[in-house]
């Protein structure tokens, strides 16, 4: 049976209030083991590119927010806002060319009525469900994730790998448990996976076109001056 590889990363804040963030946003991005070696090489083709071009330190962690603000470390490169943004496209350019899949779930907080409600459990539900689905039980897959949320994260995967109701169309739920999960969720630090900043960087315009079109307000100053 083939393997699949999933990676995660999110935009804002997972707690249930909107004093850091009205809005929460879980990214996935996911592809076959025997695509991964190709994908990776793009990826490290894209930062060798980059280092001969700019001067952008293959070690260099991409965190899509800071640098789309020019906030450091990215400020000390004294990049110009036409080099940001070719930056900015040849990353896209580059996640386009791979093969794999993303998933980005939106938990608007606006629309939180329970007190109770545990916003990364239900992002973290939402988009395993879409994975599980998408397997049709033809393929299993690992999960890995930045640091930081690795705990809830694992207690929700576990759970779900147990007890995972799905609304029936006639009445109540049926149990459908996650059964291509393989291993608990693994975490790896963002700086040595070009992928989950592959993930933090769909989901960061995710959020800047939820942003626009849904709140309809304006892009950070210094995004929106680029």
């Amino acid at each position: 049976m083939r393997t699949t590889i999933v990676y995660f990363d999110e935009t804002g804040d997972d707690g249930n209030n909107q004093k850091s963030s009205d809005h929460f946003i879980l990214t996935s991005f996911y592809m076959p083991a025997e695509l991964w070696k190709s994908n990776f090489q793009l990826a490290r083709d894209l930062r060798n590119e980059l280092r001969n071009d700019y001067g952008f330190k293959i070690k260099e962690e991409m965190h899509t927010k800071q640098f789309l603000t020019n906030k450091n470390p990215y400020a000390g490169y004294e990049w110009t806002d036409e080099v940001r943004k070719d930056i900015v496209l040849r990353c896209a350019y580059t996640i386009s060319k791979m093969e794999g899949k993303a998933i980005n779930v939106i938990i608007d907080k606006r629309k939180i009525l329970n007190a109770d409600y545990q916003v990364l459990d239900r992002a973290l539900t939402y988009n395993l469900q879409r994975i599980e689905n998408d397997s049709n039980r033809k393929w299993n897959y690992l999960v890995i994730t930045d640091e930081g949320r690795l705990a809830p994260m694992r207690q929700t995967a576990r759970r779900l790998q147990v007890f995972n109701p799905i609304p029936s169309h006639y009445q109540g739920a049926y149990n459908q448990p996650l059964n291509m999960m393989i291993e608990d969720i693994l975490e790896k630090n963002s700086s040595e996976s070009y992928f989950i900043q592959v993930c933090d960087f769909i989901s960061y315009f995710v959020h800047l076109y939820f942003l626009s079109t849904v709140r309809m307000r304006d892009y950070p100053r210094r995004i929106d001056e680029m």
